[in-house]
């Protein structure tokens, strides 16, 4: 069949990514043993973005490399992947970082039901600073995801589950929550990469304590 519509948009934009970005990826997991049988993991991913682009602001970012500048952004404009049977819909959440779980969770919401009917405004589709695609809601651990410029990362939840890790020296298994997240090297260092996936995690496992403490 032909391609058209959203499918099409897709495509073109897939590929205008894939031959301007310089992909690299980090891999890691995260402790989620003490999350609560409930947790609403999509807010959790929220929240521990919005505090990792506190920590390390580089990527929260556009980047120009024709220009030959960079520009870091004080709100943090949340791209939130959705599957539908038309293609991928990446609409906005604004402001992740100055909304409670509550906004957050509302806004989710509206974002989803705005593209199921494709209500959605086409304002609402621009503006990304950062993206989350939480695949793990369907399948698969790990991912090796696809920047979209002017971004300069997009994060990847894994599907949350049992994994033998080490435990005070001997094997255990521990409910784990895999991440990837991907980055454009050209505005990005592996290490401004990894303090920000490891300010995620320590977000993360922060919650699951507190969750089981309540």
């Amino acid at each position: 069949e032909s391609l058209r519509g959203v499918r099409l948009a897709m495509a073109q934009r897939m590929a205008m990514a894939h031959a301007a970005v310089v992909p690299a990826s980090l891999h890691d997991d995260a402790d989620v043993q003490h999350w609560l049988e409930h947790t609403d993991v999509t807010l959790q991913l929220v929240q521990a973005i919005a505090h990792a682009c506190t920590v390390e602001p580089a990527l929260n970012c556009w980047f120009d490399m024709e220009a030959r500048n960079r520009l870091l952004h004080r709100r943090v404009d949340l791209g939130i992947a959705v599957d539908t049977a038309d293609g991928l819909f990446v609409p906005t959440l604004r402001d992740a970082a100055g909304r409670d779980a509550g906004s957050i969770r509302d806004g989710l919401e509206r974002l989803k039901g705005d593209v199921e009917q494709r209500s959605i405004p086409p304002a609402a589709l621009r503006g990304q600073t950062i993206t989350l695609s939480n695949f793990g809601l369907i399948g698969g651990r790990y991912a090796e995801l696809v920047v979209v410029p002017p971004q300069v990362a997009i994060i990847g939840a894994g599907r949350v589950g049992p994994a033998v890790v080490a435990v005070d020296g001997k094997p255990g298994v521990r409910r784990t929550l895999p991440l990837s997240l991907s980055f454009d090297h050209r505005a990005v260092t592996g290490a401004e990469a990894a303090r920000f996936l490891a300010a995620m995690i320590q977000h993360l496992e922060q919650q699951a304590l507190e969750g089981d403490a309540k």
